[in-house]
């Protein structure tokens, strides 16, 4: 089978693909075995189609992969919220007394003292009275106007750095090797541009709101938050002043009242405990978030990148809000997922632009992506939105739409949240989407303004197209979803257009990245399609052959990818996988070229596994078709001796080179036979292989030896056994060795008693073998035992060339049950007829 290579390796930035193993290949070697967890370079794995496997239980794979760092410490927005909660606190002590002051002044000093107090204190207690009246009873609506300010924190410097914007893209366009630094300082004004560009909508957005008219900016939303804020600074300290004083001086009059001094010191008192804990709360404010840099400490744990501040300063107020106007413990509840999945689901696009780079981050990221995605998963309202967002097609929309396919692409990575994606409806069509590639796209002439037209050319297509394909190969290792795939109207031809390579592209080497990029998924995704398993499997097989650039665009790649030998694995892997289906079998061999350039990648890699890849193509489709085996004998003259040379390299190609001659042999017809009779120069190898080899490579090789004797008699097949040191008993013996080591049928080999049979059929019917009927008689050997065996033990596994998953699709024409009777037949009846016994 297939062994994890180079393409496995090469393949992890893609995060998906399929794993390769590979030990004593199978006869024919093709059926991709997709698991669910990693992937490689082919988008399948690989088991053999020669074989039936059981697919993976669902949910298998999905799993694994390194702890979750977030799983196992505290959330590092955890911080922010234990900060609120501690804010909160302290607020909520402060408005507390406030508000006992506030009663105890007006019941007690104003209401029952009011003519006796001095006139300083009158003034104190009504100055206090209404500071501590503004602050405590306005506290929640200053924290509604910090919260709105916080929607767009950066969009008033977004308006003046505009201009800047424009001239950091246009220096990165002329010096493309910018720092990560610039590059980072680029996204953030992009950013910013977007938030504000974006945030106009039909209503009204809060930041912005005019309040009072012909005041411009000065009365704004946004604004007001900081006069608030200001106004109960002064408030507090102007509290703390007279309370200090007061109590500094106490020269309060008593005039017979004996309760009104105790009462005044009580005011005062709560009065300074009460703006003094305001006080301190701001200091603690600003020690945490100028001082320490909470804000930047904690975007640099949970990853956010650039934006990083700008979300969590929403998060944090959400959070303290909370704590303010419920319970203290409301707030602590709160994580960045679930405020993101808030965000994503909100009208205004720059909340939606925070929200959607928010999951982004936290879903590539190491750390907390499994947490992330498993929450995400589970919320069909923030699927159904990040799957919307994948049809935004504005120009102005292009950022939110890049997080989002980020989002899905990781969503996908899991089995159970792929069911998910691909189970709403029209989400397939959205990931579609992501293929278009500007090509075709409306005039300028068509298009509103210039600015919209200069947006539209520098639409990056690229990089939504290899987000799309990614997607695709990532749900395709669904069996379910390559069905919807392949109904998706044009998604199949998108992503067969996607393959094609031109020769200055593959023969380039310095060709962009992200161009060959798109070619390797496009293929992973057409590999992974063409290797779907039962009825799904063979109408995706006919649909790509049947699509007229799908060869072509292969045999391109073959003739010009000497520089990219994974994309030409993958390409062969596809012949192979098409090869099984016989109308497309037909569409390969008749595609002048491809098979010569087959034969000489078999014959001429440097690469063993890329030869073998070859080899394995061949042999699928030189498998029951005498059309493509006539191909392979017109594309060389001397096909055959390469081949038996091939068997003497004891490498991978090896196995292949059997498999390809067994098949040219039982299926080439008449009018190739006299050219096939050089075959019997491979003798000795394969006797070698039947003798020593074991499990696939011992299966095959039995296969060829019977295709061989039908080039030969029973003295000149004696003969070639003294030749290799061996006589008739011993290899009568061998045979035997292997039926009594294979009693039963062997999932892995389902072919190995068929031929061994087969040959013990051909001893006892050709010319010449009288020695060897004696011998398969010969009740201490147990030949006639061991077919008894057989005939009651034969399964329905050895009636078939070629398993799609555990559905049978090439059946051998003859029945296994039949060629064990005709052999206990002539064991029976000691016959020794001269019918050639040829079988499939």
């Amino acid at each position: 089978m297939k062994k994890a290579g180079a393409g496995a390796s090469a393949s992890n930035e893609d995060g998906g693909g399929v794993i390769k193993t590979r030990s004593a290949p199978p006869s024919i070697e093709i059926v991709e075995h997709r698991g669910v967890g990693s992937l490689g370079s082919g988008g399948g794995g690989s088991i053999s189609f020669s074989e039936p496997w059981r697919e993976m239980t669902p949910g298998s794979g999905s799993g694994h992969g390194s702890s979750d760092r977030r799983s196992g410490r505290d959330l590092p927005e955890k911080r922010l919220t234990l900060f609120a909660l501690r804010l909160a606190v302290l607020e909520k002590a402060a408005s507390g007394l406030g508000k006992l002051d506030f009663a105890w002044a007006t019941v007690v000093l104003l209401g029952g003292f009011a003519s006796d107090l001095k006139i300083t204190d009158f003034w104190c207690i009504t100055v206090i009275l209404v500071g501590e009246g503004a602050r405590v009873f306005s506290r929640s609506h200053e924290l509604e106007w910090q919260h709105h300010a916080t929607l767009t924190s950066t969009a008033g410097n977004a308006l003046r750095s505009s201009s800047r914007f424009i001239r950091h893209v246009a220096q990165a366009i002329v010096k493309p090797r910018t720092t990560a630094a610039s590059l980072a300082r680029v996204r953030a004004m992009q950013f910013q541009r977007q938030i504000v560009d974006l945030m106009k909508q039909r209503t009204w957005h809060a930041p912005d709101v005019p309040l009072l008219p012909y005041t411009g900016w000065v009365f704004v939303s946004k604004k007001i938050s900081r006069l608030l804020n200001w106004l109960q600074m002064l408030s507090a300290l102007a509290c703390v002043a007279l309370s200090v004083m007061r109590l500094w001086m106490q020269d309060f009059e008593d005039k017979g009242k004996d309760n009104m001094r105790p009462a005044l010191l009580l005011f005062y008192t709560l009065a300074l405990l009460e703006a003094s804990l305001f006080l301190l709360e701001k200091v603690y404010w600003w020690w945490k978030m100028s001082v320490r840099k909470l804000l930047d400490q904690v975007s640099g744990e949970c990853e956010l990148g650039p934006y990083g501040l700008v979300s969590l300063k929403r998060f944090f107020y959400d959070a303290y809000s909370q704590c303010i106007e419920g319970s203290i413990f409301d707030g602590i509840k709160m994580d960045l997922v679930t405020f993101a999945e808030e965000l994503i689901l909100s009208d205004f696009l720059d909340e939606q632009l925070i929200g959607v780079r928010i999951l982004q981050q936290l879903a590539t990221s190491k750390g907390s992506a499994r947490d992330t995605l498993r929450k995400l998963g589970t919320n069909p309202r923030s699927i159904e939105r990040v799957v919307e967002m994948l049809n935004w097609k504005r120009p102005g929309e292009e950022e939110v739409r890049q997080c989002a396919a980020e989002v899905v692409s990781k969503l996908a990575g899991k089995r159970q949240n792929a069911l998910r994606v691909s189970g709403i409806p029209g989400a397939i069509e959205s990931i579609m989407s992501l293929l278009y590639t500007g090509r075709g796209a409306p005039t300028s002439s068509a298009i509103t303004t210039k600015g919209a037209a200069e947006q539209d050319r520098i639409y990056d297509y690229l990089q939504f197209n290899l987000l799309g394909l990614r997607i695709l190969k990532k749900l395709a290792r669904d069996h379910d979803n390559c069905g919807k795939i392949g109904n998706a109207r044009g998604l199949l031809a998108k992503i067969v257009e996607f393959s094609h390579a031109s020769p200055a592209l593959l023969l380039n080497p310095t060709a962009a990245d992200s161009q060959v990029r798109a070619v390797k998924r496009a293929l992973q995704v057409i590999k992974m399609l063409v290797y779907t398993t039962g009825g799904t499997g063979k109408v995706l097989r006919r649909d790509v052959a049947e699509n007229v650039f799908t060869v072509s665009n292969l045999r391109a790649i073959l003739q010009h990818g000497h520089q990219h030998m994974e994309l030409q694995k993958l390409a062969m892997d596809i012949l192979t996988g098409m090869a099984m289906d016989q109308r497309a079998n037909e569409t390969i061999a008749g595609t002048g070229g491809v098979v010569k350039l087959l034969l000489s990648i078999f014959f001429n890699a440097q690469e063993l596994e890329l030869g073998r890849e070859a080899g394995e193509a061949l042999a699928m489709l030189a498998l029951e078709s005498e059309a493509s085996c006539a191909a392979i004998l017109k594309a060389r003259s001397d096909v055959i001796d390469p081949l038996v040379s091939a068997l003497e390299r004891h490498d991978a190609r090896c196995l292949n080179a059997m498999r390809l001659l067994r098949n040219l042999c039982a299926y080439s017809g008449q009018e190739h036979r006299a050219r096939l009779s050089a075959v019997t120069k491979a003798m000795p190898a394969v006797l070698g292989a039947t003798i020593m080899g074991r499990d696939k490579i011992l299966e095959v090789s039995v296969g060829l030896m019977t295709q061989i004797c039908n080039f030969m008699d029973g003295e000149k097949f004696a003969a070639e056994l003294r030749g290799a040191g061996l006589d008739e008993r011993a290899y009568v013996q061998r045979l035997t060795g292997i039926l009594r080591q294979y009693k039963y049928p062997v999932v892995n080999v389902p072919r190995m008693r068929r031929f061994v049979v087969q040959q013990v059929v051909w001893l006892m019917t050709s010319p010449g073998c009288g020695r060897f009927m004696e011998l398969l008689r010969d009740r201490e050997l147990g030949m006639e035992r061991l077919l008894e065996a057989i005939a009651d033990t034969t399964s329905e596994v050895e009636c078939y060339h070629v398993f799609s998953g555990s559905v049978p699709i090439s059946r051998h024409r003859e029945n296994f049950c039949a060629i064990v009777e005709t052999a206990l037949h002539l064991l029976a009846a000691g016959s020794r007829g001269g019918s050639e016994g040829r079988f499939d």
